[in-house]
């Protein structure tokens, strides 16, 4: 039987020539990620593993980015920690504020990504990397520990799901209503512990970010990871990017999946999740006049350059509705330099949005945009749960960039094509 690009990578990393679904395989790890949440506790577990340095100071990646810049004491703590252990152990790629980024758009922008690689991180998001063709995938903070010690881990191959895309998307549509149709359709657990696997000749009209954005909440389907076949795109993403070779994986014809879906992309319409789960999705043009309190603009699933771009082409010309706090986040260090040269921040700034250094901040009610009892909030973030960006009874609605600038304008969820042209 033929295999998925998953299994095929799972099968290199195990030292295998093949393996099927359920299989348990001891696999090599190609990178190790951890952030100021996770990261503390399997510092405290590492000892455990009688290894006294990680097993590659190259391949461990640890990046302060959920609660920073400190937002209090127990956050200062948080983030000590994972300096102290960086620095002890010679870790390379520790990246420090002023230096950080959101974790998942950091990571291959900084070149630590690479088609066919093995990746596992303590944060539920690291399968956002299938984007370049790699396995990645988020795992408990005792398995980061076991990876640093070892430098390898346990999977379950997983089987896989495969969406068949044809088509582009109209005006204003992207990877985030894609991936918000996708879950509206399968549900949360529509994918549980199996592989998201794209194909078809409408792929090649999906942008890099547009991939990035789809295999982040592959999650929020329920599934191991999400992954796109390596193209043009993705090799001259790499090429600019990462200094390593890439290794390529196909999928067998024969490859077998538990499902398969058609969509053309040139049939959705711009979607929003409502509370209190990502599957609650509609179309823009199917909602009714909701009133909002605040937008954010940034995370890992939508802070980058071409996601802020969007947002500022809605912004020029316009003001956020006066009872609006719009926040803007570039997910990078680089991606925030390349905006303010862009002429970005002018926008942003002149529509009356706040920009903030890179962050997670507040797509899990951490810090810098907290909603407060009865708050609706339009987010370009992953998750909508009850209290997830702050009080229990406020609401978070999950949308496109685009959407999201409009909503800002308008004081309400707005579809962006209703505006009339900016003066």
């Amino acid at each position: 039987m033929g295999m998925t690009m998953t299994q095929k990578i799972l099968a290199c990393h195990a030292g295998l020539e093949s393996v099927r679904p359920g299989q348990l395989v001891m696999a090599k790890l190609d990178l190790v990620l951890g952030n100021d949440i996770t990261s503390p506790v399997a510092i405290n577990e590492f000892p455990k593993f009688g290894k006294e340095k990680v097993f590659d100071k190259d391949k461990v990646a640890l990046v302060p980015d959920h609660f920073a810049p400190n937002k209090d004491i127990k956050a200062a703590t948080q983030c000590q920690c994972l300096r102290n252990f960086a620095h002890s152990q010679g870790i390379s790629h520790y990246f420090e504020v002023g230096q950080m980024g959101v974790e998942h758009a950091l990571l291959p922008e900084q070149g630590l990504v690479n088609a066919g690689d093995l990746i596992i991180g303590a944060d539920s998001h690291t399968c956002t990397y299938g984007a370049l063709g790699a396995f990645s995938t988020g795992v408990g903070s005792t398995d980061m520990a076991c990876g640093m010690s070892s430098g390898k881990d346990w999977f379950k191959v997983p089987s896989a799901i495969r969406f068949n895309l044809k088509g582009k998307f109209r005006k204003y549509v992207s990877g985030k209503d894609l991936i918000l149709h996708i879950i509206g359709m399968i549900g949360v657990d529509g994918a549980l512990y199996q592989s998201m696997e794209f194909s078809g000749e409408g792929v090649a009209n999906l942008t890099i970010d547009d991939r990035f954005t789809i295999c982040n909440m592959a999650i929020e389907a329920g599934a191991k990871n999400g992954i796109f076949p390596v193209d043009e795109q993705t090799l001259q993403y790499l090429k600019e990017h990462c200094s390593r070779k890439p290794v390529i994986y196909q999928a067998d014809e024969d490859a077998s999946y538990s499902a398969t879906y058609d969509i053309d992309l040139g049939e959705l319409k711009s979607t929003v999740s409502f509370p209190h789960l990502p599957e609650n999705t509609h179309s823009i043009d199917a909602i009714g006049r909701i009133k909002i309190d605040q937008v954010v603009i940034g995370s890992c699933t939508n802070g980058r350059l071409s996601d802020l771009e969007s947002a500022a082409s809605i912004l020029k010309g316009r003001k956020v509705a006066p009872w609006v706090r719009c926040i803007v986040l570039p997910a990078t260090q680089r991606i925030w330099k390349e905006a303010m040269h862009e002429g970005l921040f002018d926008i942003f700034i002149d529509s009356g949005c706040a920009v903030s250094t890179p962050t997670c901040g507040p797509c899990l009610g951490g810090h810098m945009g907290v909603l407060a009892e009865g708050e609706r909030a339009v987010s370009t973030t992953n998750r909508n749960f009850v209290g997830r960006m702050g009080h229990v009874k406020s609401e978070v609605y999950l949308a496109s960039p685009a959407v999201a600038a409009a909503s800002a304008v308008m004081g309400y969820l707005t579809d962006p094509n209703t505006l009339k042209e900016a003066k």
